[in-house]
């Protein structure tokens, strides 16, 4: 099989990363970085984006106690430790990584520099992004797109639990209607939950596709890199 894409952003939400329960697993970090492995062996650059929410959730806090600012960098932090384990977890089976935050935390990784970035995955480095944008009121998401626009990749990868967008939750629904392909307004006039509309917008104008399936299948990732497997497709 021969991939499709060069350059790829993934982006990972924090909930991937756990087990049962909150926190990380390392059932889950092994499974993931196997399926990272397959895919740079075909040749692929590879830039990581992941959440926090198996840590904390800003969408789930007490408003009496934590105001949104303050949850906001609460989950960015959270996105930093994430990025450590899944750098030790894809180290630990002979991948060359770096952890860079948008944030700066020089005792742990690099600060972002776009170069710098792009100088990595043209050596075949993994680079892992994290902090989000280094902003509130931004969601990973959108730190995905932004990111993908600013080392010129060719596509978002976005891991869910499901093959692809659906109508309705298919989980809680067994009649919810899958979608093969999608356009960017067509996810922004159903309000298709699956990225935040910020995100969205920026892949429209920058013309990046996003193709979202389903991580927990194995083998699954290179089989999407490939044009293959269950997926949506949102494009123009």
């Amino acid at each position: 099989m021969k991939p499709l894409y060069k350059r790829i952003i993934l982006k990972l939400s924090g909930e991937s990363l756990k087990g049962e329960n909150t926190g990380i697993s390392a059932q889950s970090l092994i499974s993931i970085s196997e399926e990272i492995k397959q895919v740079w062996e075909m040749g692929c650059e590879i830039g990581i984006v992941v959440g926090g929410g198996n840590i904390y959730r800003g969408s789930e806090r007490d408003e009496e106690v934590i105001d949104k600012v303050t949850a906001d960098y609460m989950g960015m932090l959270a996105t930093v430790i994430n990025g450590l384990a899944l750098q030790n977890s894809l180290e630990k089976i002979g991948l060359d990584t770096r952890v860079q935050s948008s944030f700066e935390m020089r005792e742990f990784c690099e600060p972002y520099i776009r170069r710098r970035a792009i100088r990595h995955l043209e050596k075949r480095r993994i680079v892992i992004f994290v902090g989000g944008t280094g902003n509130p009121y931004f969601t990973t998401d959108t730190a995905a797109a932004l990111k993908a626009v600013e080392v010129k990749a060719e596509v978002i990868l976005k891991a869910t639990k499901v093959d692809g967008v659906y109508s309705i939750d298919p989980i809680k629904n067994p009649n919810a209607k899958r979608y093969e392909k999608l356009s960017y307004m067509e996810m922004l006039k159903k309000q298709l939950k699956i990225m935040d509309s910020t995100a969205i917008s920026l892949c429209m104008e920058n013309h990046i596709p996003i193709v979202v399936f389903n991580l927990f299948k194995k083998g699954n990732l290179k089989k999407v890199i490939c044009g293959q497997g269950k997926r949506t497709i949102v494009s123009d």
